[in-house]
C-alpha cells in the first residue's frame, strides 16, 4: 500500500498493487473504501475453503459493514491489478454525508440492491436444490438481524 495523498484530515487516497491485502477478515479497522480505479476482490473464509463474495470496480464502495456496525471485518479484500482507493475514516464518512447528502442516499440504494441480489441468489439456489421452504423462509426473515 502506498499513500498517494491526504485530501482532508479524515480522507486519503491509497494505491495498492496486484494481490495486496487491503484488509483481512477479522481486522478491527472501520474505514470505508471507494474504488477510484482498479478492482477489489472480497473473499470470505469458510471452515474448509474460501468463497469469492464480490468484486468492486470504479465508483463502488466497500467496508461499510465494519464502519456501520463497529464489528470486525466480515471478509478480506484484495487488490486486482493496480488499484486506487479513497479511504474515509469514520469521522470523514460523517463529514462527507453532511457535505453531500446524495452520497448517503446513493449508498443506501446500493446496499438495498446488494440485499436484493443476495435474496435472489438464495431463492435461485433453493429452487435448484429443492431445499425445504420453511428453512428458506427462516433464512429470509432473519435478515432483520434477529435470529
Amino acid at each position: 500500500m502506498k499513500l498517494i495523498s491526504a485530501r482532508f484530515e479524515h480522507e486519503q487516497i491509497e494505491e495498492f498493487q496486484d494481490g495486496d491485502c487491503i484488509f483481512e477478515e477479522g481486522d478491527t479497522g472501520r474505514d470505508l473504501y471507494i474504488v477510484q480505479s482498479g478492482i477489489v476482490s472480497v473473499i470470505k473464509k469458510t471452515p474448509t475453503d474460501s468463497i469469492h463474495i464480490a468484486e468492486f470496480t470504479k465508483g463502488d464502495f466497500f467496508g461499510d459493514m465494519a464502519l456501520l456496525q463497529s464489528l470486525p471485518r466480515y471478509a478480506s479484500a484484495y487488490a486486482k491489478g493496480t488499484t486506487r482507493l479513497l479511504v474515509l475514516k469514520p469521522a470523514g464518512f460523517l463529514l462527507k454525508i453532511r457535505r453531500d447528502p446524495t452520497f448517503a442516499f446513493e449508498m443506501l440504494q446500493q446496499m438495498s440492491f446488494r440485499i436484493k441480489v443476495s435474496n435472489d441468489r438464495l431463492i435461485e439456489l433453493v429452487q435448484k436444490s429443492q431445499l425445504p421452504k420453511d428453512q428458506v423462509q427462516e433464512i429470509l426473515t432473519s435478515v432483520n438481524g434477529k435470529l
